[in-house]
């Protein structure tokens, strides 16, 4: 499987999608919407499928000594690995947003662990609903992106909403206190993306068995 993953990354991500995974870094512009972040965590998945299907990639991989499973196994892993990245590389820059004590972000929720924990819910409720979506035929990376986008929009801008109600003011919060009130959010979005992403696995397996390649 990692070799099959090396050939997705040499073969099958667009160099977009690796420019996606290092804009975590946006995190310490001192008036911005993070929850863009998480809508270029999302574009690369799409961008990348799109890339494949016009390099043929779907029948490349099928001509070689490995499964539909582990195919979209390997996608999955590939798209896993820029969003994950993508997440890893902001928190240096958040602790240094904090470090240089910047003012709250007027736009929306800062970078603190609320705002992971609901960055992985966007993920993986984009997750679930592109990947099954694409693998029903195996190259409408357009459509199936518009139907994600929809779900994902909307968590975008439930996002920014959140910090500007007075009662979840904790959640726009980085104090001790605060940080640990947000915890079970951050729990929540780790079991919502494993979960979800499992999901859309198995969804996507059982389509792509499917299609006639």
């Amino acid at each position: 499987m990692m070799t099959l993953l090396y050939k997705e990354i040499r073969l099958a991500i667009h160099p977009t999608s690796i420019v996606f995974a290092f804009l975590g870094c946006l995190v310490l512009v001192p008036a911005y919407p993070y929850s863009v972040i998480f809508m270029f965590g999302c574009l690369a998945p799409y961008i990348t499928f799109l890339n494949a299907r016009e390099t043929n990639d779907a029948w490349y991989t099928a001509i070689l000594p490995v499964t539909k499973r582990e195919s979209v196994l390997a996608k999955c892993l590939l798209i896993v690995s820029v969003q994950i990245f993508q997440l890893l590389f902001s928190v240096p820059f958040a602790l240094l947003r904090n470090a240089f004590n910047i003012e709250n972000n007027p736009v929306g929720l800062d970078a603190t662990l609320a705002w992971y924990g609901f960055g992985l819910i966007v993920y993986s409720v984009f997750d679930l609903v592109f990947f099954p979506s694409f693998y029903k035929n195996g190259y409408k990376a357009g459509k199936a992106f518009i139907s994600a986008s929809i779900p994902m929009a909307v968590l975008m801008v439930g996002l920014e909403s959140v910090a500007q109600i007075p009662g979840f003011a904790w959640l726009d919060s980085c104090k001790p206190k605060d940080l640990m009130m947000q915890l079970p959010v951050f729990f929540v979005g780790i079991i919502c993306y494993l979960t979800f992403l499992s999901l859309a696995y198995r969804i996507s397996v059982k389509y792509f068995d499917r299609v006639d390649l």
